[in-house]
């Protein structure tokens, strides 16, 4: 009757090498996205894909500078960061009183 007063069998509810949460995409897919997203931000809307692409890219890193760093973490992260700031060039001689960069 008293079977599992305090040691039930569902005391580890996940196994034990997986203690992260499962419900937001992993690493690999958020670099994957942060290089779609950078590549798309060169065509349009850069100044939103820029730094949507430079925040994948981060947190694809994990976050960190050290360590070892994914491939398509690292692309995003410089493409994003070249496609913002292209963006931020061209909307301030868009800006600017006169024929602007073209």
């Amino acid at each position: 009757m008293m079977a599992g007063f305090g040691h039930g069998t569902r005391r580890y509810p996940r196994s034990r090498s997986r203690t992260w949460s499962r419900s937001g995409p992993d690493r690999a897919t958020l670099g994957i996205i942060g290089v779609i997203c950078a590549v798309a931000g060169f065509f349009v809307l850069g100044i939103i894909l820029g730094p949507v692409a430079i925040v994948c890219g981060w947190l694809a890193m994990g976050r960190s500078w050290t360590g070892s760093r994914p491939v398509p973490a690292l692309v995003a992260l410089v493409l994003g960061a070249i496609d913002t700031l292209l963006a931020v060039i061209w909307l301030a001689g868009a800006a600017t009183p006169g024929t602007g960069l073209f």
